[in-house]
């Protein structure tokens, strides 16, 4: 039999609205961002018709909640209708489940063009005529049970290839609500398990596989958004499996460790990427030691490049801090800053107070050292 190929992707979240992340003072971060997660689909298009593939396999959660807005939806629906020859399977998973959904999923039906498919029912679809897709559709947001269990007495031609379809956690695998048993692809005699829920690449065995998001959204994984190309020989072939980099937005935690008497600013510049920081997403968290004057660089020298990237935060609530008599001098000799400087000093090293009382206090001392040399600028 002639190879059948598709693409495997989840978790595109449209209409996602990025509320966890601080708006640049421009005011476009999150707007780029949402407008990232609708460039997927053309994305994920291009990277069917470069692999050969007719199908676009989406393993739940296209939408962010279950009531998007309509241009939200209507939008995505005409970017999927694009190609004709390319058809889109689209799956309910948790965010838009048929249960709180049920509206989106009438409106999909209604209006997506004819080369888009919602995948509503648990029932076998005959893709070609030795290939049948076995989907398992989330019904309510936390089932509690393992929808899977329908695809192993799904019917299929004598000889075809079975690929399923399905949304959530493998038992022991992902997280603790998983309920998907790890050999599901054993015993629905799948040749391919294309899942969707968890928002990394993880390939939990030969044939059972998660993409992650197309287009990342969180800093976990320190790498672009991938989708699957897959070939299938035939059935009972092993699959083979190609990443392919959808992601605009490359989303990067990046970790600092600084020593006393060290050049902070120059370590943190040769952390970073030197080339399309535009679309460059940055969390610096930073532990070690550094003395004040270290400190108010570091902290200036972020400032300076923040607006080179899309995001970026650096976070000094790890880092400690060391205390020289000439930087407290540079506070002030005496007086009431003097006499402040050295009682945040002497809080930040006294044992008895709580760590988040001494870290505040180290946090207070480093920022009145910044706003002193500030003023005398």
């Amino acid at each position: 039999m002639t190879a059948f190929r598709f693409i495997h992707t989840s978790d595109l979240h449209l209409g996602r609205k990025f509320a966890n992340i601080a708006e640049a003072p421009d005011g476009h971060t999150r707007g780029r961002l949402m407008e990232a997660r609708h460039g997927a689909i053309g994305r994920l298009r291009d990277a069917a018709r470069s692999h050969l593939a007719q199908h676009v396999f989406v393993a739940g959660d296209i939408f962010d909640t279950a009531t998007p807005s309509q241009s939200i939806v209507r939008q995505a629906l005409a970017a999927m209708g694009e190609d004709p020859d390319i058809h889109w399977w689209l799956l309910p998973g948790n965010h838009d489940n048929l249960n709180s959904a049920e509206p989106l999923w009438e409106a999909i039906t209604r209006d997506a063009p004819p080369n888009v498919h919602p995948l509503i029912e648990a029932i076998p679809v005959e893709l070609a005529p030795a290939v049948t897709l076995l989907p398992a559709p989330v019904t309510y947001r936390a089932a509690g049970q393992d929808l899977t269990e329908a695809l192993v007495a799904m019917p299929s031609p004598e000889g075809a290839i079975r690929i399923g379809l399905a949304h959530g956690g493998i038992v022991d695998f992902t997280d603790s609500a998983a309920n998907i048993p790890p050999n599901r692809d054993q015993t629905a005699r799948l040749d391919y398990l294309a899942l969707g829920d968890w928002h990394g690449r993880i390939a939990a065995g030969p044939r059972v596989h998660y993409p992650g998001t197309p287009e990342q959204d969180r800093f976990k994984h320190d790498r672009r958004g991938i989708c699957l190309a897959v070939t299938l020989e035939g059935p009972g072939a092993v699959p083979q499996v190609v990443e392919v980099e959808v992601g605009h937005f490359l989303w990067l935690a990046l970790a600092l460790t600084l020593h006393p008497d060290q050049d902070a600013v120059a370590a943190l510049h040769a952390l970073l990427p030197k080339s399309a920081r535009r679309d460059v997403m940055v969390q610096v968290t930073v532990t070690g030691w550094a003395g004040l004057p270290e400190q108010a660089a570091l902290a200036d020298a972020a400032a300076k490049i923040a607006p080179e990237f899309a995001f970026f935060e650096l976070r000094t609530d790890s880092l400690g801090t060391t205390y020289d008599t000439a930087d407290l001098d540079e506070i002030d000799r005496g007086g009431a800053l003097r006499m402040a400087a050295n009682a945040l000093r002497d809080e930040s090293d006294d044992a008895d107070v709580s760590a988040a009382d001494r870290d505040i206090a180290a946090a207070a001392l480093s920022r009145l050292y910044a706003y002193v040399k500030d003023e005398a600028q």
